[in-house]
């Protein structure tokens, strides 16, 4: 992005893409979306042979802006790699990211699929454990 060069924290790492804007609207704030938006977008950097997704973030955001809250960022999982009293730039890696919630995606499946009806509703005295009235 031509304008990018203009934030005192510029430039960004040659093996990061920029992220240039990102907004949930205020009705669906609050419930994990930017998250889930976040992670998706990794996933697609990732796929591309990025390792990382970079931003400047914005530490007062004063009005409207396009510029990404830097409190966002850093609640979905970016860190600070280069400080500044208004624009800070972070850094997400997207390998960590894709990775976790593949992780997480797995380990909801078996938890899920371990409490499935056919998994809770046994019979009691299977064919190994048999047990006979006398």
């Amino acid at each position: 992005m031509p304008r990018s060069v203009a934030f005192p924290t510029s430039p960004v790492s040659p093996d990061a893409v920029l992220l240039m804007t990102v907004k949930i609207l205020d009705d669906f704030a609050g419930q994990g979306l930017g998250r889930i938006l976040v992670q998706a977008i990794a996933k697609d950097v990732f796929r591309r042979g990025f390792r990382a997704i970079e931003a400047f973030g914005d530490l007062k955001g004063e009005g409207a802006r396009c510029v990404v809250p830097a409190d966002y960022l850093l609640a979905v999982g970016f860190k600070t790699v280069r400080p500044h009293h208004r624009w800070p730039r972070l850094r997400l890696e997207v390998k960590n990211t894709v990775s976790w919630r593949e992780d997480v995606e797995v380990a909801l499946e078996r938890l899920l699929g371990s409490m499935a009806p056919e998994g809770m509703l046994r019979q009691v005295g299977s064919a190994a454990g048999t047990v006979h009235a006398p």
